[in-house]
């Protein structure tokens, strides 16, 4: 009786399969060809007839980039803007889902609305206040400019995701707790902290991702301090509208998704259980 059931089901399988396959190529393609290009001669990358392969594979593009005198500048800043905001994002957003979770105050619920209200404002539309609002408090120039909006839009998902995560550790834990001699404080960081971890990491990765690649605010709040410019800046070297150096900049875009695979690959056990508890709750 199994076997025709498996032999129906099987053609289905295969599909979903290739249906799979046929997706990752289409997501991997552009990565190959960024990466391809970068290792691209001059002459083959503005060849008429692109090839998906070279034969005379180059480092001139990469030794363009290193060559530039404020790259690595560039990449600290990116460095130091996005590990402030997963780290602040990620301190205020557990606590922030720890509020709205274990107590009961009023308009908690209008909060949590507005939390998701704030998610369908597209981030163009806030560029200009956030720039004059920068002004006004003198952040302009300064990576402060990045961190802030930044750590902002990054909270409401974060608080949102983790609410799940603190909503599903049983009160009867905390109760046990605090009877046990436990305080408060240690409860939030010695018992629902751990528990929580795998969606800080979860909100964390999409906070680094979104803020690594970041060229809006970086373009909008650093005016005229070149020493305060981020990693996608640094692509503006590289083209130019009457000369592009196209090689220079899939080079530089290569130099910086190393840093976004380290991190996935130092989180992706974590992330898996941290997506995989956001969807169970």
């Amino acid at each position: 009786m199994n076997l025709p059931r498996a032999r129906v089901r099987r053609p289905w399988r295969l599909a979903a399969e290739a249906s799979a396959l046929l997706v990752a190529v289409v997501v991997a393609f552009p990565l190959y060809w960024m990466v391809l290009s970068a290792f691209k001669p001059a002459g083959e990358i503005e060849s008429a007839e692109p090839r998906p392969w070279t034969l005379a594979p180059s480092l001139d593009s990469f030794r363009r980039v290193f060559g530039q005198q404020e790259f690595g500048r560039y990449f600290l800043n990116s460095l130091l803007v996005a590990g402030t905001v997963v780290i602040a994002s990620a301190l205020i957003a557990f606590l922030a889902a720890t509020a709205v979770t274990r107590f009961r105050f009023r308009f908690r619920t209008t909060l949590l609305i507005m939390f998701l209200v704030a998610q369908m404002v597209p981030v163009e539309a806030l560029t200009i206040p956030l720039f004059f609002l920068m002004r006004d408090f003198g952040q302009l120039n300064t990576l402060g400019s990045l961190i802030l909006p930044h750590i902002a839009f990054s909270l409401p998902f974060a608080i949102w995701m983790l609410r799940g995560f603190v909503k599903a550790v049983p009160e009867a834990l905390e109760e046990a707790a605090y009877m046990d001699g436990a305080s408060r404080a240690r409860f939030l960081w010695q018992i629902l902290f751990p528990l929580v971890f795998p969606g800080l990491v979860a909100t964390s990765v999409f906070s680094f991702i979104s803020t690594w690649n970041d060229f809006l605010f970086a373009k909008s709040f650093i005016i005229s301090d070149t020493s305060q410019s981020t990693l996608p800046m640094a692509l503006l070297v590289f083209y130019k509208p009457d000369d592009p150096d196209w090689g220079g900049v899939m080079a530089a875009s290569t130099v910086m998704t190393i840093p976004v695979l380290v991190f996935f690959v130092l989180v992706q056990r974590r992330l898996v259980s941290g997506l995989g508890g956001a969807v169970k709750d």
